[in-house]
């Protein structure tokens, strides 16, 4: 569902080439969580934006459902981000004077929904992550897990193929990175997504089904340093 073919990214910082995505080709299936493992400035981020089509690669293709997403306008790449992508980050973005129902629906909103029926989807994708008790609660009332189960149910809520994690556990502890983990893992199989989870968090990395690390824009096999065995869903 989700391919890179041999991408590559590098910029120029005055008289040096940073070689922030170098070569790397990876498919993601349906139904598969693989994360990607490396430090800061190892080119993770640079590669979710070129997935997202937020940044044009140099030279390579990225094919979603086998459409080069590197090739759209501008107004077809907006609607491949509102229609066809989940994306989660680590910064949490919640309008702490709305409601819990009402920041899960907001890509709903932006589709252009109405209100009924959006808030009635996130609903029920709330109540099966575990706020149901929730919805009409403010930002402020959450626990940080809490808070990401939003924006996880914010992302998922247009039915996308594809997700893009973007290290959603840097700002948890370690009992509400394993709720979250545990939850992005489900869903994924689940609803048959392909899941790309970037992160430098050893304990996320092995709650995928394949692991890669991106180390100066160059892809290996396998995470560094090494992280325990996957648990059993």
């Amino acid at each position: 569902m989700l391919e890179f073919r041999r991408v590559v990214k590098h910029y120029a910082i005055g008289n040096e080439v940073v070689h922030a995505v170098d070569g790397v080709s990876l498919d993601v299936g349906a139904g598969e969580l693989v994360a990607l493992y490396g430090p800061s400035g190892s080119g993770k981020s640079t590669l979710l934006g070129i997935a997202a089509a937020i940044l044009a690669p140099d030279s390579g293709e990225v094919c979603v459902n086998g459409r080069d997403i590197t090739r759209l306008s501008s107004r077809a790449a907006a609607d491949y981000r509102m229609r066809e992508l989940g994306f989660i980050a680590q910064s949490i973005e919640l309008l702490e004077g709305a409601s819990v129902v009402t920041n899960a629906a907001l890509k709903l909103y932006g589709m252009g929904m109405r209100v009924g029926p959006a808030n009635r989807r996130v609903a029920m994708m709330l109540e099966a992550v575990g706020l149901g008790h929730r919805l009409k609660h403010r930002p402020h009332e959450l626990s940080m897990g809490e808070r990401q189960r939003v924006m996880i149910v914010r992302a998922l809520s247009t039915e996308p193929r594809i997700v893009l994690a973007d290290e959603p556990t840097g700002a948890l502890d370690s009992e509400r990175t394993v709720e979250v983990l545990e939850l992005l893992r489900s869903v994924t199989s689940e609803r048959g997504i392909a899941t790309l989870l970037v992160t430098h968090d050893p304990q996320a990395v092995a709650y995928a089904d394949r692991q890669y690390t991106l180390r100066d824009g160059a892809l290996a096999e396998g995470a560094q340093p090494a992280v325990p065995a996957r648990t059993a869903p």
